[in-house]
């Protein structure tokens, strides 16, 4: 059983929603990065989402573009976010750790090179925006091959008609999409977002995690409740961004699984 269906098998047997948290690789630099990706499980986070780095990142708000920015800037590169999460394997081979990003960087290492080493560093699933259905020999089946998860979006404008494409070859989770645009802008209504999470899962037996407009305990609390997982980034890293101590991010961090474990 991979590490991302073992996360979900236990914490449904305990009657909870996973708690997702994406942090920008990098940011602000690799040391300070290490230390807070290190510090989320003790947080109360069960998945983690690390974003790769890239120049265009078209479907991530401001305070996720200027993370890309100040990793870029700090020297950060696809290399690394694999050698970050080496790091981190140290000592936890357990959380699962979801890599998100774009198609260029993968396809400029090389396809097969990018899935031998993060397969190695111990990443257990990607979720690559930039690449639909249309394209999964690119980059989905390989990392099938491989044994690692390829995560797929879901959004408002999904119909039942393109539903069954999009989760044709997808594993681990369902990430679904809670308002049209980028990420960090309105807030997410759980009672907007039931629905569609009901519709999702009525079509899968994947577990179903909600992201885009969760910024707060209550928020988070409130998508637990209707999905099997919620995920939050930007508002994590948006202090990150602000100059927060990494006990303050953290202690923000622990807020918010409070929320969604509560």
């Amino acid at each position: 059983m991979s590490r991302i269906a073992a996360k979900f098998a236990s914490l449904k047997a305990e009657g909870k929603s996973a708690f997702v948290s994406y942090i920008m690789a990098g940011d602000p630099d690799f040391d300070t990065c290490l230390e807070v990706v290190r510090g989320l499980p003790a947080a109360g986070v069960d998945i983690i989402e690390l974003g790769a780095p890239f120049t265009d990142p078209m479907a991530d708000g401001p305070a996720i573009q200027l993370a890309a920015q100040r990793a870029l800037g700090a020297g950060m590169t696809l290399q690394r976010t694999l050698d970050l999460v080496r790091a981190f394997r140290e000592s936890d081979n357990t959380t699962p750790i979801v890599l998100m990003g774009y198609y260029n960087p993968i396809y400029a290492m090389g396809v097969e090179a990018f899935l031998t080493e993060a397969k190695d560093a111990g990443v257990d699933g990607l979720i690559v925006v930039d690449l639909p259905p249309e394209e999964d020999a690119e980059l989905c089946l390989p990392a099938a091959a491989q044994g690692i998860d390829f995560i797929r979006l879901t959004t408002p404008t999904t119909d039942d008609k393109r539903l069954p494409k999009v989760m044709q070859n997808t594993s681990g989770f369902i990430y679904y999409v809670s308002i049209n645009g980028i990420t960090g802008t309105a807030e997410a209504d759980a009672d907007l977002i039931a629905p569609e999470v009901a519709r999702i899962k009525a079509a899968s037996d994947l577990p179903v995690c909600v992201g885009f407009g969760i910024k707060t305990p209550a928020t988070a609390r409130a998508i637990a409740g209707i999905a099997d997982g919620a995920v939050v980034g930007s508002a994590i890293v948006q202090r990150i961004g602000e100059g927060q101590s990494v006990q303050q991010v953290l202690g923000f961090v622990s807020e918010l699984a409070d929320g969604v474990h509560g």
